[in-house]
């Protein structure tokens, strides 16, 4: 990881997911990248990723509501 990555990884970051249902972490501050929309839950790195694991158990197979 470069240090680039963990600055924005110890601030508040944001949850998108794509059109197949795949979850990921992207800085707050950012506007998502083309195909990916926020789902509303934003915060500390690991409240964003106990969520994803909490909508996405299966990280291998799209999420259920994506």
């Amino acid at each position: 990881m470069d240090e680039a990555q963990a600055d924005w990884q110890d601030e508040t970051v944001t949850v998108v997911v794509n059109h197949e249902g795949r979850y990921a972490l992207w800085p707050a501050h950012r506007p998502p990248p083309a195909g990916w929309r926020e789902v509303g839950r934003s915060g500390p790195k690991d409240a964003c990723l106990a969520y994803v694991a909490e909508v996405w158990p299966d990280p291998t197979a799209p999420a259920r509501d994506g």
